[in-house]
């Protein structure tokens, strides 16, 4: 490879970082959902559009996207609190699994007749698009002053129905491929994998926070890289076993997420980051395998429009409606649900499987699917914030993370920094500190209020939306815990 060959490829990188970060801010004032313009700077940089990249590679593609899927699932699952998880998880992982199945058959049923093609392609598309995207569920709702309720709802939904739509995937090919394939067995490996997954997921996840937090290293930045390190390997010990992977990596982020860290807030900054990075680089790759050209097609608009109001006005409120059946959710609840159900790289990575396959339609699915995202992510991701206004499900607004301040967890002390934020309903709202009851050996360090530094005393009264900094040996933390209640940390 020659040196201008190299310093091309280093030169297009930098500036898919750039272009993506300054992509963000663009999202941020005008409301796109930013995989849309990721996506579309991949399609710009293509051959069809600027001639600039020239790429094809559905395999290198799907690598890509899987991995970073890993990443970003993993970054979800650490920030979730399990707290507010767990009195929706019933609710998520029926979603998950019965509302897939259902939004899968229901855009089966239209594809079947829009596009003219077999009922186990059609039902192959409808796999494709029948799980919502963890990236974009979590990027939309991130910021958003939504009710922690129905984001933990959507927020597990996403990171647990990746699994069913790949194995839906993954069967239908199979049945493609291999029409004697027993539909039985298909069911069975379903179990197996989900089982094993979950296994594997929750021990590994458990061994991974003990690990992080008895080792001691040298650098409070390899925390970080141990923590990735882990997600990746327990991706790929559950799939060699034959399991979910994306399910284990989720699982274990919410076990390693629930445990007090050593070093949490670097490892979950660190995170947050290469989720960023990742979802940049699988976007503007996925947007590069795409051939405008191939869209502008009339044929291809009016039914890829058919089969976007399907799935978003039919499939999606069908599924949600009936897997929520049985759970207390309101009616805005319920219609909040079925319209935050937005489509992004999960469909679109499936997509290559097809194509890798080397199925009839492979291409024309991929086609299709990328539409079918465009128009989810532009009309669904777009208003969401304007959805939940409107149906007055905007809860009351959360304490937000000071960055200005360093929180360190120092091993070699035996000492933890405590971020707790003083919500609306927190006894100690308008308490002075004196009249908290700390453990021995515990001192609030800072409260920042309103974005300015308070150094606290005795006398000094804390207000609703204060967020303190407890110092405290670490065999204190459960007892602050306890003092200050769950709800009020922030981590």
């Amino acid at each position: 490879m020659s040196e201008f060959t190299i310093n091309g490829i280093l030169l297009f990188g930098g500036l898919f970082l750039l272009i993506g970060v300054f992509m963000t801010t663009v999202s941020a004032r005008f409301g796109v959902p930013s995989l849309v313009l990721f996506l579309i700077v991949g399609m710009v940089l293509g051959s069809d559009i600027s001639g600039l990249i020239y790429f094809t590679d559905a395999e290198a593609a799907q690598l890509v996207g899987i991995f970073a899927l890993v990443v970003i699932l993993f970054e979800g699952g650490l920030q979730s609190k399990w707290r507010i998880i767990r009195p929706v998880m019933g609710t998520s992982l029926v979603l998950a699994t019965l509302g897939v199945i259902l939004t899968t058959a229901i855009v089966a049923i239209a594809s079947f007749y829009v596009l003219d093609i077999s009922w186990l392609e059609a039902f192959l598309l409808g796999s494709i698009v029948g799980s919502t995207d963890a990236a974009a569920v979590f990027s939309v709702l991130t910021g958003q002053n939504i009710s922690s309720r129905l984001s933990a709802t959507l927020e597990a939904e996403s990171g647990t129905n990746d699994p069913m739509a790949m194995f839906l995937t993954i069967a239908f090919i199979q049945l493609i491929q291999i029409p004697d394939a027993s539909f039985l067995n298909l069911i069975g490996a379903f179990f197996v994998q989900m089982g094993v997954g979950i296994l594997v997921g929750v021990v590994l996840g458990w061994f991974a926070s003990y690990t992080i937090n008895k080792i001691r290293l040298d650098a409070s930045g390899l925390y970080a890289v141990l923590a990735a390190g882990f997600a990746v390997f327990i991706y790929s010990v559950t799939a060699v076993l034959g399991g979910s992977g994306l399910l284990a990596v989720y699982l274990a982020a919410l076990v390693i997420g629930t445990r007090d860290l050593t070093h949490s807030h670097s490892i979950i900054s660190f995170h947050e980051g290469l989720a960023w990075l990742m979802q940049i680089i699988m976007f503007v790759i996925l947007g590069l395998l795409v051939f405008p050209s191939e869209l502008a097609n009339w044929e291809l608009i009016w039914k890829g429009l058919v089969l976007s109001f399907v799935l978003l006005f039919i499939a999606r409120p069908i599924a949600v409606f009936v897997s929520m059946l049985f759970f207390d959710y309101s009616l805005k609840e319920r219609l909040f649900v079925s319209w935050a159900g937005l489509r992004g790289a999960v469909p679109i990575v499936l997509a290559t499987f097809p194509m890798l396959a080397g199925l009839e339609n492979g291409f024309l699915f991929f086609n299709i699917v990328f539409f079918i995202v465009l128009t989810s992510a532009l009309f669904q991701g777009s208003t969401i914030p304007y959805a939940a206004r409107k149906l007055e499900l905007v809860g009351p607004e959360m304490p937000q993370r000071i960055h200005t301040l360093e929180l360190i967890s120092m091993g070699s002390a035996n000492a933890e920094m405590m971020e707790i934020a003083i919500a609306e309903s927190s006894p100690f709202a308008g308490q002075q500190v004196q009249a908290i009851g700390l453990p021995d050996q515990t001192l609030i360090s800072a409260i920042i209020r309103s974005g300015r530094l308070v150094m606290p005393a005795g006398p000094t009264k804390l207000k609703a939306g204060d967020v303190l900094y407890v110092l405290t040996e670490k065999k204190q933390v459960p007892n602050v815990r306890m003092v200050f209640g769950e709800e009020d940390f922030i981590n």
